[in-house]
C-alpha cells in the first residue's frame, strides 16, 4: 500500500516565506545554514549570522523605498549571495523577480521592465554593462545592487553599502523586519519567474508566498529530511526547482553547501560528502557515461567485473521491487560486488547520498535502474514554475521507477481530456503578470491548472509523464511519436551522447540530430589515437560516425518499425545555454534547434 499523508497541515501553514526563515533562525540559531566556496576552502554561516545579514539587507532595501510587493530582480548565477538577496526581499515584503546570467541584455531589459523592478542585485560588472546598456528602457529602475562588481557610489552599490544603510534604518526602526513579515499575507506574491519559453517572449509567471510555503512544508512532512541533512545545492535558483528546494531548506532546517558551477557538481560532492541532491536528468546522464566509459577504457577483468556487478545489482533490485526474496546466493553475490564496484560508484558523489530527486525532464528509465542497482536512489519528480515546480515526487521508502510518484500532500492531480495532466492546490500560480488571455487558457473555472502534459495515473496514484502534447507528432502514415522516449533511450545506449533530437512531424520517416558529450568525447579521443584534436575534427572523423551508427542501429533494434531513425546526423558541436538553444535547467528548445538546422533537417529528407 502507498504510504498515507495527514494533509491537514495545509490548514495550518506559516503566513509567509518571511515568517518560514524568521521562525527557522529563532528554532535553529547556531545549527549550520549555508556552506559556501571561498578560494579552495568552504565557509561555514550559522542560522543566525544567515538571520542577522538577511536582516541587514532587507532594512536596506526599505530604506532605499521598497514598498510591498513592488519587485526586486536578481541577475546572478546560483551563490550563497543570491539567497541573502532573496531572503531579504522576502522580508522587506518585496517580491523576486528571476533573471538567468545567461540571459541576454535584451530579454535581461524586457524581464525587468515588464516586471517594473525597482531594484536590481547583479552579480558582477558583466551583469550590471547588461542593466547600463539597456538603462533607458528600465525607467522603474532605482538602484543596482553588485555582489562583485564595481559599486559607483551612485546607481550601483555593494552589497555591504545596502547592509550599512539597512544597519542606519534599524537603528531608527527596531523591530521593523518582524512587523513587515507579520503583514505580509499569504496570497501576497512573492516571485516573479520568467518562464524561458521556446518561442515568443518569456512570461511571467506570478507565484505567491502562501506556494513556497506549502512546497516546503508538504516535503516535511512526509518525513524524508530534517536537520541532520547536508544538501549540496548547483540548481539554477533562477528556476523553481531551485527555489523549491530553499523552501524545503527552511520547512525542514537542513544545512546547504551552495555552488552553481555545474562543471564542479561531481568534484563538489566528493568533498561536500552531502546526503542529498536536487539535480536534472542531464547531470546523471553525464555520470553514467562517464563512469561507463572509463570503465570500458580500463578493459580487462575489472571491465569483466564492472558489468558482472551491475548484472548481479540489476536482478537484485528486480527482484526486490517484485516483493520476492533474493537467493543466498545471490545476496553473497551482491554484498561482494557492493564491496568492489558499488562502494567506489557512491565515493564518487561523496559516500554519504541517501538519494538523488530528479526533476526539469524526463529521466530514462535504464539510467534510474543502474543508480539504483549501485545503492544511489533517485526519486524522480514532477511540476513546472506554473505550480511552484513541485507537484509529485516519489518516496524513498516506495519509489516506482517510471514513474514521477505521487501528488504531493494536500494537492491533486487528475488526467483530463487527451490524457493532459491537470494540477491543483496550494501551490498553484497566481497567474501570468500582465497577460490574462493566458492565464484563462492556462486555470480553469475549478482551480485546475492545464500543464501540457500527457499522462496516466496508475491504481495507487502514481503519475506517469509520456511526452509534451505539442511535441507528439503525426508522421504522414499516420503514427504517433513521442520524441522524449526515444531520446531518453538513445542516451541510456549511448554514454557518448550530450542531445539526441528526433523529428518527422507529417514527414513519411523518423531522422535524428545528434550531439556528443565534450568531455566523454575527449576521454574518446585519447583513448582512440586523436588526443590534441578539435572537439570538431574528432566529431567529423570517420571513426566517431561510425561508432555512433552502430549506437543508432542498436536503438532501432528496441523501437517499433514506425518509431526507428531512417537518418540521422551528427552536429559539429554542442548544444549550450548561452547559444540559446538549451534552457538554464538544460531542456532542449526543441523549436529553436528545428528553426536553426532547418536546412540539414529538409536534406535529411531530400
Amino acid at each position: 500500500m502507498p504510504i498515507q499523508y495527514d494533509a491537514s497541515f495545509v490548514d495550518n501553514l506559516k503566513p509567509n516565506v518571511a515568517v518560514l526563515f524568521l521562525d527557522r533562525v529563532a528554532k535553529s540559531p547556531s545549527s549550520e545554514a549555508f556552506r559556501y566556496p571561498k578560494g579552495d576552502a568552504w565557509e561555514s554561516i550559522t542560522w543566525q549570522q544567515a538571520g542577522d545579514r538577511v536582516e541587514a539587507l532587507a532594512a536596506g532595501l526599505l530604506s532605499l523605498g521598497l514598498e510591498s510587493e513592488q519587485r526586486v530582480g536578481i541577475v546572478s548565477g546560483t551563490r550563497y549571495e543570491w539567497i541573502l538577496a532573496d531572503l531579504a526581499v522576502m522580508c522587506a515584503a518585496g517580491a523576486t523577480t528571476t533573471v538567468y546570467p545567461s540571459t541576454n541584455a535584451e530579454d535581461t531589459a524586457y524581464i525587468l521592465s515588464d516586471s517594473e523592478s525597482r531594484f536590481v542585485f547583479a552579480e558582477d560588472d558583466e551583469q550590471v554593462a547588461k542593466l547600463r546598456e539597456r538603462k533607458n528602457e528600465l525607467p522603474h529602475l532605482a538602484k543596482v545592487v553588485t555582489f562583485d562588481g564595481t559599486a559607483d557610489g551612485d546607481w550601483v552599490i555593494s552589497l555591504d553599502q545596502l547592509a550599512e544603510l539597512g544597519a542606519a534604518y534599524l537603528a531608527e526602526h527596531p523591530g521593523v523586519i518582524a512587523d513587515k513579515a507579520a503583514a505580509i499575507a499569504p496570497e501576497q506574491l512573492a516571485t516573479l519567474i520568467y518562464t524561458s519559453g521556446t518561442t515568443g517572449r518569456p512570461k511571467g509567471v506570478r507565484l505567491r508566498h502562501k506556494s513556497w510555503v506549502y512546497e516546503g512544508e508538504s516535503i516535511r512532512v512526509q518525513n524524508i529530511l530534517d536537520e541532520s541533512d547536508l544538501q549540496f545545492l548547483w540548481l539554477p535558483m533562477a528556476h523553481s526547482f531551485g527555489k523549491v528546494l530553499l523552501s524545503a531548506q527552511l520547512a525542514c532546517g537542513f544545512a546547504s553547501a551552495v555552488d552553481g558551477r555545474v562543471e564542479k557538481i561531481v568534484d563538489n560532492c566528493a568533498t561536500v560528502k552531502p546526503t542529498f541532491m536536487g539535480a536534472a536528468p542531464r547531470i546523471f546522464e553525464k555520470a553514467y557515461g562517464r563512469i561507463q566509459t572509463m570503465q570500458a577504457a580500463e578493459g580487462g577483468a575489472k571491465e569483466k567485473i564492472f558489468n558482472k556487478a551491475f548484472e548481479v545489482g540489476l536482478k537484485v533490485e528486480a527482484l526486490k521491487r517484485e516483493g520476492k526474496s533474493v537467493p543466498i546466493g545471490l545476496k553473497v553475490q551482491h554484498g561482494l560486488f557492493d564491496k568492489l564496484v558499488f562502494s567506489k560508484v557512491r565515493e564518487r558523489f561523496g559516500g554519504r547520498v541517501r538519494f538523488f530527486i530528479s526533476g526539469a525532464a524526463a529521466l530514462n528509465r535504464e539510467i534510474a535502474e543502474w543508480f539504483n542497482a549501485a545503492g544511489i536512489v533517485i526519486l524522480e519528480g514532477y511540476g513546472m514554475t506554473e505550480n511552484s515546480a513541485g507537484a509529485t515526487v516519489n518516496h524513498p521508502d516506495d519509489n516506482r521507477i517510471g514513474t514521477v510518484g505521487r501528488a504531493l500532500p494536500g494537492a491533486e492531480v487528475r488526467i483530463g481530456d487527451g490524457d493532459e495532466v491537470l494540477l491543483r492546490g496550494p501551490h498553484i500560480m497566481e497567474g501570468y503578470h500582465n497577460l490574462p488571455e493566458e492565464t484563462h487558457k492556462a486555470l480553469d473555472a475549478d482551480g485546475w491548472l492545464h500543464t501540457g502534459d500527457k499522462g496516466s495515473l496508475d491504481a495507487d496514484g502514481f503519475l506517469t509523464i509520456t511526452g509534451r502534447i505539442k511535441e507528439l507528432f503525426k508522421t504522414s502514415g499516420g503514427k504517433y511519436i513521442a520524441p522524449p522516449a526515444i531520446e531518453s533511450k538513445f542516451k541510456a545506449i549511448c554514454p557518448y551522447a550530450s542531445q539526441f533530437m528526433v523529428f518527422g512531424n507529417e514527414r513519411n520517416y523518423v531522422i535524428a540530430l545528434v550531439t556528443l558529450d565534450p568531455d566523454a568525447m575527449a576521454g574518446w579521443a585519447a583513448e582512440n589515437g586523436m588526443e590534441g584534436r578539435s572537439y570538431t575534427e574528432i566529431v567529423n572523423s570517420d571513426e566517431v560516425k561510425a561508432m555512433v551508427g552502430g549506437y543508432v542501429d542498436e536503438l532501432n533494434t528496441r523501437l517499433n518499425r514506425w518509431e526507428t531513425i531512417k537518418k540521422w546526423e551528427l552536429l559539429d558541436h554542442d548544444l549550450t545555454v548561452e547559444s540559446g538553444e538549451l534552457t538554464p535547467s538544460m531542456k532542449v528548445k526543441r523549436n529553436v534547434v528545428e528553426d536553426n538546422y532547418k536546412d540539414t533537417i529538409d536534406r535529411l529528407y531530400a
